[in-house]
C-alpha cells in the first residue's frame, strides 16, 4: 500500500518532469566504476573541470559546501533579526502587534533600537548549524540519489531528486537548529524572561529540562521540510528555465557575475513560494516555543485557519530576501573556492537516441 502511494505522490508532484519513461535494459550502459572501485558521481551535466580546486563529490567539496551553508544561513538570518522579531511578536500577540509597521513602532517605543536585535546570538549559532547541514547534506544526498538512479533516470526524475535530497538534508538540519530556535523565540516573545542566550538557555533547562530545547522539533520539521523542498526544487528548476527562456545566451557564455545575478533572481522567486508553503507551521512554532506545556495540536486548534496566516506579509518579505541572499552567498562561496558548479541538467545523448527511436 505505502510504496504504491508514495510512487503516485512522486508522479503527481507539481514539478513532475518526465513525460515518458524508459527501462534500462542494457546493464552494460550503466555508469562504469572508477579504478578505485567507487561508482562515478553523476553531476547535473557535463562541465569544464579545468580550474576547479577539487573533484565533484569529494570530501573537500562537501566540506566547503557546508561552509558555504554556514555563511549563507548564519549571516542572512542574523541580518534580518529585527524583521523576524516583529514577525514572531505578531504571531504570538496579534492584539498588541497589529501589523509589521505597528510592530516596529511598538518595539522601538518600548525597547529602543537595541531591542530590535534581541535574539541575535541564538539566531546566528542555530542557523549556522542549520546551514551546514542543509547545504552540505543536500549536495551529498543529491549526488547519492543521482548515482543510485543512473544517468537517464536522474535526468527524468531530477525534480523528485531535488525534493528527496532537500527533505533528507533538512531532517538533520532541524535537529541542529531546534535548541537555538527555542531560545530565540523565548527571548524575542517573552519580554523580561531573558535578554541573552547565556541567561536564557540555563533558565529553560532548569525549568523544563532538555525537552525545552526539542519540543518544537516536530512542528519545525513541518515548517522547514516543505520550505526546504520548495526552496531547492523551485530554485533548481527556475535556474533551468531562466537559462532556457530568459537569458539570451547559454550559461557557459555568461560571466561569473552574470551567473550570480541569475542565482539571485531564481533565489527570490523560490523564496516567495517557500514563505507561503511554510508559514502556518511557522506560526505554530512561534506560539509553541513561547508557551509552556502546550502541544502543536493544541496551538493549531487555538489559532484556527485564519490565525496561522498572521504575519505572512512580513514573512514573504523576509524569506524572499533571505532565500535570494542565501543562494547568492552560497554560489559566491563556490566561485571563490573554485568548486565545481555544473550547469543546468541536459538530456543525456543515450536518452535522446531512445526518444528518437520511440518517435519513429
Amino acid at each position: 500500500m505505502y510504496p504504491s502511494t508514495l510512487t503516485q505522490l512522486a508522479r503527481a508532484n507539481p514539478f513532475h518532469s518526465p513525460l515518458i519513461s524508459f527501462h534500462q535494459r542494457d546493464e552494460g550502459r550503466r555508469a562504469p566504476h572508477s579504478k578505485g572501485g567507487a561508482r562515478r558521481k553523476l553531476a547535473a551535466a557535463s562541465y569544464d573541470e579545468a580550474g576547479v580546486s577539487c573533484e565533484y563529490g569529494s570530501n573537500k567539496y562537501y566540506a566547503l559546501c557546508g561552509f558555504g551553508g554556514i555563511l549563507s544561513c548564519g549571516l542572512t538570518h542574523t541580518a534580518v533579526v529585527p524583521l523576524d522579531l516583529v514577525k514572531c511578536r505578531i504571531q504570538v500577540n496579534p492584539d498588541k502587534y497589529k501589523s509589521i509597521f505597528n510592530g516596529f513602532s511598538v518595539t522601538l517605543r518600548e525597547d529602543g533600537f537595541r531591542g530590535l536585535g534581541r535574539g541575535w546570538a541564538p539566531t546566528f549559532i542555530g542557523y549556522s548549524m542549520q546551514g551546514l547541514c542543509k547545504f552540505g547534506f543536500y549536495e551529498l544526498f543529491k549526488a547519492f540519489y543521482n548515482d543510485m538512479l543512473g544517468e537517464e533516470n536522474a535526468y527524468l526524475w531530477r525534480t523528485s531528486v531535488y525534493l528527496a535530497a532537500s527533505a533528507s538534508a533538512e531532517f538533520f538540519a532541524d535537529i541542529a537548529l531546534a535548541p537555538m530556535e527555542a531560545c530565540k523565540v523565548r527571548i524575542q516573545t517573552q519580554p523580561g524572561y531573558a535578554s541573552t542566550l547565556r541567561e536564557c538557555a540555563p533558565k529553560m533547562y532548569a525549568e523544563e529540562g532538555l525537552w525545552a530545547f526539542y519540543k518544537g522539533v516536530y512542528p519545525l520539521w513541518l515548517r522547514q521540510i516543505p520550505y526546504t523542498m520548495m526552496k531547492f526544487a523551485c530554485f533548481e528548476r527556475t535556474v533551468e528555465m531562466l537559462y532556457k527562456y530568459v537569458v539570451p545566451k547559454p550559461r557557459s557564455a555568461c560571466s561569473k557575475p552574470e551567473q550570480l545575478v541569475v542565482t539571485f533572481v531564481a533565489g527570490y522567486i523560490a523564496g516567495v513560494f517557500c514563505a507561503v508553503v511554510s508559514h502556518p507551521a511557522d506560526s505554530v512554532v512561534s506560539v509553541l516555543n513561547k508557551e509552556k506545556g502546550s502541544s502543536a495540536a493544541q496551538v493549531l486548534k487555538r489559532l484556527g485557519p485564519k490565525g496561522v496566516w498572521k504575519g505572512l506579509f512580513a514573512r514573504i518579505i523576509m524569506i524572499g530576501t533571505l532565500t535570494a541572499l542565501q543562494w547568492f552567498i552560497y554560489d559566491s562561496v563556490k566561485v571563490y573556492f573554485r568548486l565545481p558548479r555544473p550547469p543546468p541538467p541536459e538530456m543525456p545523448e543515450s536518452l535522446k537516441r531512445k526518444m528518437a527511436l520511440a518517435s519513429q
